[in-house]
């Protein structure tokens, strides 16, 4: 104590530090400071914070939908419908549009329905026209085109600008009655109904059906039967002024080869578009046109009158007939992909007294 009874105070206790936790807890904060951590770890958490309150406000606050004036869908198509009915036409704008909104103009649109008919009509092939796209003009088959028109089942690729086809109804075979034809026969023949004939208003049959030679029929839904094809062979002499072959022949077109000769292949075979003109790889006459699924397709033989004969096979189209005289380099038809094949190509053979030869031997 002092004279004036005041404390004495300890030099202890001014010159006390504080407490050991307190400095450790400012070292740390210094540290993480000046490393950046504290830094980023606070930008992160303002970033969390600023996100969930983002969330939290698009969930809370719900705009009430009359704070802009739009009109429910309701009375929007309600509008729409009046004004439809009144003839007029919405204030504010054109081409359906409200005074304070914008909705989608009515596009007028007409549909034409497929008219039905029950007679066979012809249609004149125009330019551009195949067996596919006439088919689904008239909404029928591709088959029932071919099976109705001839010889075009044979070549359908073989249509030109101005032929004229019968185009049936609906899908099915056009039947010619001949001796012998009942309604029953016609049925099986074509794997259909009695009924399915007699019941079709086209064929304007009653009770009790009778048929007659010549009469036209509609087999809807038929289908016509295969027929084998057998090749046609020229058996007469050579006909007066063929042309005879000079043993040198010509490439029938031009193409890449995709298979050569071999002894397993006796032939070549010449990679082309399907439609590529084929020629004569030398003159001669026609003695073989023919057809075999499972093996040539379509196919010409030609005769060179020399001991050479040649074959095009896998053709789309034919143009000569058996007896025919061509002359090197004529188109005798269009290649294709019929027979036993696996692509558009043209297979080449030349024979030499009978014998497949190497084609690669005689070609120029």
């Amino acid at each position: 104590m002092t004279a004036d009874g005041d404390p004495v105070s300890s030099s202890n206790e001014s010159d006390a530090s504080p407490p050991t936790a307190w400095i450790r807890l400012r070292m740390l904060w210094g540290q993480l400071w000046q490393t950046g951590l504290l830094s980023r770890f606070v930008l992160h958490g303002c970033f969390l914070a600023m996100l969930l309150a983002g969330i939290w406000l698009s969930r809370a606050v719900v705009l009430p939908q009359n704070v802009f004036h739009l009109p429910t869908i309701a009375a929007q198509t309600a509008r729409q419908e009046e004004s439809v009915s009144l003839g007029t036409v919405s204030p504010g704008g054109t081409g359906g549009e409200e005074a304070d909104v914008l909705v989608c103009a009515v596009v007028p649109h007409t549909t034409i329905p497929r008219r039905y008919r029950i007679d066979p009509i012809t249609y004149t092939v125009e330019a551009g026209d195949n067996v596919s796209t006439i088919a689904e003009k008239f909404g029928v088959s591709v088959e029932t085109i071919l099976w109705a028109n001839g010889n075009l089942e044979d070549n359908p690729d073989y249509l030109q600008v101005g032929d004229i086809l019968i185009i049936l109804p609906v899908s099915g075979v056009y039947h010619t009655v001949a001796k012998g034809d009942t309604l029953e026969s016609i049925a099986q023949k074509y794997k259909v109904r009695v009924e399915d004939i007699t019941s079709y208003e086209g064929n304007y049959l009653q009770e009790p059906y009778t048929i007659t030679v010549g009469q036209k029929l509609i087999v809807p839904g038929g289908r016509k039967p295969y027929q084998v094809r057998h090749v046609v062979a020229w058996s007469g002499p050579i006909p007066q002024g063929a042309k005879r072959g000079t043993g040198v022949f010509g490439w029938p077109v031009s193409g890449y080869i995709t298979q050569r000769y071999s002894e397993v292949h006796p032939a070549v075979d010449i990679g082309v578009p399907e439609g590529t003109p084929v020629k004569a790889a030398d003159s001669g006459y026609v003695a073989v046109v023919g057809r075999s699924d499972t093996g040539y397709g379509r196919y010409v033989l030609i005769d060179h009158g020399n001991g050479f004969q040649t074959v095009y096979a896998h053709l789309s189209v034919i143009y000569v007939e058996v007896g025919q005289s061509v002359g090197k380099g004529q188109t005798i038809g269009l290649s294709g992909n019929t027979g036993k094949s696996t692509g558009p190509h043209l297979h080449f053979e030349i024979k030499l007294n009978g014998v497949r030869r190497n084609p690669f031997i005689y070609l120029k």
